[in-house]
This record gives structure tokens, C-alpha cells and sequence, in this order.
């Protein structure tokens, strides 16, 4: 290739190891080092959930941080993101298991309370249209926790406020929303999820997630008996069923019925967002990619969001990631011509991650030797 070469950096986080922004510079340090005239853009991008905010920051949104209640009661900073009008807000910013120690779990009393008290610090800054992103979170509390921090009043048959979490919720007698803040009825909240479960039943948040947040076989029938109840209780037994009800421990299923949310695949959102069709356009190639390219990816992740835009396009795509578990029929079905993993270079799992910056500059500067020169 003799003319200049246009490649856009389009990719998440690698878990663990690398935040979006470090995975495109070091991309972008692998491609220089074999095409020096090369023109790379990057736009790190996220699917709702872990390092949302972080893309949103680095598309141009500035940063801001409001001190909030965390997942088991205790304060927190969480950050989120606002231009113009529009804020995104990373639910996990407020209550996601990174707040969470090492080890410790609390399946049943986690609460989103955080996550309502970080949407009207949005509000207060001026916001008037929220992308609400959701995953990575530590409760299932069906987004209770958030609607008492937005001024909803959840009474147990005492008259008194419901503890925090899912598990409380069994007590719940009366739920009145009239109190909500009013500033809330003008504000247009987008709910970003790569997840479209309902809220309860066997593909539900307690069922499916609930485990990964700690929850024992008889904590999960508890957690989802006492979803079901939360939404009876609201009268709104059929908003349950609606695709991204269960995302985020059922906090989709609040901003659904109290936010009037409206559910969007999150890479689709932050897509328009960040502008990632416009860098698309510009591009000659774009690099994306995340982790763990796997069979989940193909369903609503961030790579498989932006190699759809670029097949579109008509522009090649390609993947970094850090493990590989799908073959090349499903990559091409995704609209990935090839990717690079970090795994066929360094095969040992904690040596990969550890070393996971250098190892993706070299996976780049292999794949411009093998496409840009």
C-alpha cells in the first residue's frame, strides 16, 4: 500500500488489563511503528457498561464527579459524562462489583439508591437527554434503590421506607412514584443494555445474573419472588416482560416504567454518540475489539456493533482482542475479515494479561504488516 493509509481505532476495554483509551494507544503505537505516515483516529467505544463514561470523555464530553451512595451504603465517587445537553451515566460509576472488596458480596441489600442520586447530579448540571448505561452491576434490586434516590416513596406495610436491596423488597406494600422529581418529566433517558432479558422467570436478572453477584441457588429464588412482587405491586406485571427489564438487576426495568426509558442496544447508542459512523467514513480500515471475542460478542457487544457499521460502510474491519473463541465463519458473519489475539502471542493466561500493552502493540504492528504494507 503506497498511498496514505486511514485506520480507525473503534474498541472497547480489555478487562482487567487495559481501558479503551490504553488499547487504542497501543494500537496506534503498533500501526506507526510499520506505516510512520499512517493517519490513525481512535475512538475508544463501550457498550453501556464498564468505561462508558471513559469513551464518552474521550469523544469530547467532559467529565464530572458527584459523591454518591455505593452498592452496600457507603459513599462513593462516580463520574459521568455530559455535552450539550446529553449526559451518559455508567450505572456501574454508582453501583457496579468494582465497588465492591475483594471477595465480599451482598446478593440480597446492594442498592442502585447511588444510581438515582447520580442521574439528578446530571439533571442539576443542565442534562435534558441521558444515556443511561447499564452492566457490571452488584445489585438486583429491580432499580428500587435508584427510584427512592429520584424521590419515589416504597413503603412497607408500616408505612416505613423499604430497606435497600432485592431482598426487602418482599416487604414492600405500596409504591408511589407521583413523588418523583419533577424536573424528570422533561428529560429524555435512553436505557443502553447489551443484555434484553426480561425481569424475572428463568432468564431473568436474579436468575441469570444473580450469581455473579454472589447469590446462592435459595438467594435467587428469593431475589426473583421478590422482583416479581416489586412489579405487581407497581402494576406493572406486563412492563416485566419487556426486553432490557432484567439488565443491571432489574434497574432496567425502574428507569423503564418510572423514566419512561426507552431501551436501545448500548453499542448502538453510544455509536451515535461518540460519532463513530462520521470516523468510519473517513476511515480506510477500522481496528475494534475487546477482551474476549466469544460467542457473547456476537450478540450486542461493541465489536461486533462497530464491524456491523463498517461492513455497512463498506470499509474492512479487524479485531485485537485478548483471547479468541470463535472461529472464522463467525467472525466473517460478524463482519470481521480477521483478529489478532494476545493469546497466540503469549499463551500463558496471567503472563497475557499482565503484559497485555506490549503484546498489542505487537499484534498491531502485525496487522499492519499484513494489510497496510
Amino acid at each position: 500500500m503506497t498511498t496514505t493509509a486511514r485506520v480507525l481505532i473503534a474498541a472497547d476495554k480489555f478487562k482487567g488489563s487495559l481501558t479503551a483509551v490504553e488499547v487504542a494507544e497501543r494500537v496506534t503505537a503498533g500501526i506507526l511503528a510499520v506505516r510512520a505516515d499512517a493517519v490513525v483516529e481512535s475512538v475508544p467505544v463501550a457498550d453501556g457498561g464498564d468505561g462508558t463514561v471513559d469513551a464518552a470523555v474521550a469523544a469530547g464530553f467532559t467529565r464530572h464527579e458527584a459523591e454518591v451512595t455505593g452498592p452496600l451504603g457507603a459513599p462513593v465517587t462516580a463520574a459521568y459524562a455530559l455535552r450539550d445537553g446529553t449526559a451518559v451515566v455508567e450505572m456501574a460509576e454508582a453501583a457496579g462489583l468494582r465497588h465492591l472488596p475483594p471477595k465480599v458480596f451482598a446478593p440480597l441489600t446492594a442498592t442502585t439508591y447511588g444510581v438515582g442520586e447520580l442521574l439528578l447530579a446530571a439533571v442539576d448540571a443542565g442534562a435534558r437527554h441521558i444515556v443511561l448505561g447499564v452492566g457490571g452491576s452488584a445489585s438486583t434490586d429491580g432499580g428500587a434503590g435508584m427510584l427512592a434516590a429520584l424521590g419515589a416513596r416504597l413503603l412497607d406495610e408500616d408505612g416505613d421506607p423499604v430497606p435497600h436491596g432485592g431482598g426487602p423488597l418482599r416487604e414492600l406494600a405500596t409504591a408511589d412514584l407521583t413523588t418523583l422529581d419533577p424536573r424528570l418529566a422533561d428529560v429524555a433517558v435512553v436505557l443502553a443494555s447489551d443484555v434484553d432479558n426480561p425481569l424475572t422467570g428463568a432468564k431473568g436478572a436474579a436468575a441469570v445474573y444473580g450469581p455473579q453477584k454472589g447469590a446462592g441457588e435459595t438467594d435467587v429464588e428469593v431475589l426473583d419472588a421478590a422482583l416479581r412482587h416489586f412489579a405487581e405491586v407497581l402494576g406493572e406485571t406486563e412492563r416485566a416482560e419487556s426486553p432490557g427489564a432484567g439488565a443491571a438487576g432489574g434497574l432496567g426495568f425502574g428507569a423503564l416504567v418510572a423514566l419512561r426509558a426507552r431501551f436501545r442496544p448500548g453499542i448502538e447508542v453510544l455509536m451515535e454518540e461518540l460519532g463513530v459512523a462520521d470516523a468510519i467514513a473517513r476511515a480506510d480500515l477500522v481496528v475494534t475489539g475487546e477482551g474476549s471475542l466469544d460467542e457473547q460478542t456476537l450478540h450486542g457487544k461493541a465489536p461486533a456493533g462497530v464491524a456491523a457499521a463498517a461492513r455497512k460502510a463498506g470499509k474492512t474491519a479487524f479485531a485485537v482482542c485478548g483471547r479468541l473463541s470463535i472461529g472464522k465463519r463467525e467472525l466473517k458473519s460478524a463482519g470481521i475479515e480477521r483478529a489478532y489475539a494476545l493469546t497466540d502471542l503469549e499463551p500463558d493466561a496471567d503472563r497475557c494479561v499482565a503484559q497485555a500493552g506490549p503484546l498489542l502493540e505487537r499484534a498491531a504492528k502485525q496487522l499492519a504488516k499484513d494489510y497496510l504494507t
